[in-house]
């Protein structure tokens, strides 16, 4: 009988300190949650160079002049699944306000697998063939989906790890377009 009890104050002390500590990572934003070597808010992306779905060679620097939605994801990340949707509307939305959202596929599944899951998905935007030299750069993509927001001179204006919801994502998208767009809506 003691000794059960023991067994419940060990069990009961342990998912304590689990919990305090989960609690004390999850308030530590530049530590726990940020991949090391993300490029910083204010600090230019790094370009690269990588395969279109269409096979089309494409350089981040290519969408200067436009607020870019840079978003790092793979066909099986069930939160990915959950926001592409709305970047999909948030392409036609603020695409003709200077938006332009990209698409990196962090699949090992190869590029058929790629292109059908971004058709199923109604993708209205460029996917790209990530490369793991290129997540590197971004920090080493630990989390997917991780995206970037840059403004229009290529510089990130934040960088976001996990899935948040649709009207953070909006807001981000706002300010990456600059003071005028997020006035007018």
């Amino acid at each position: 009988m003691n000794r059960n009890i023991s067994i419940v104050i060990v069990v009961a002390a342990a998912i304590a300190i689990m919990l305090i500590a989960g609690k004390h990572l999850a308030k530590r934003p530049n530590d726990a949650n940020v991949a090391k070597g993300a490029p910083a808010s204010g600090v230019a992306a790094p370009d690269f160079t990588l395969e279109s779905l269409e096979g089309k060679t494409v350089h981040l620097s290519d969408f200067r002049g436009k607020a870019v939605l840079l978003n790092f994801w793979a066909t099986w990340c069930e939160p990915c699944r959950v926001e592409m949707p709305w970047f999909v509307e948030l392409e036609k939305q603020y695409g003709p306000e200077g938006l332009q959202v990209v698409g990196v596929a962090m699949d090992d599944s190869g590029k058929d697998v790629v292109q059908k899951f971004a058709q199923e998905m109604g993708v209205n935007y460029p996917v790209l063939l990530g490369k793991e030299a290129v997540g590197e750069e971004y920090g080493g993509v630990e989390f997917l989906p991780t995206t970037f927001y840059l403004d229009r001179n290529g510089k990130v204006v934040s960088r976001v790890f996990g899935l948040k919801s649709r009207s953070e994502i909006e807001d981000a998208v706002k300010t990456a377009l600059g003071p005028q767009v997020a006035q007018v809506r």
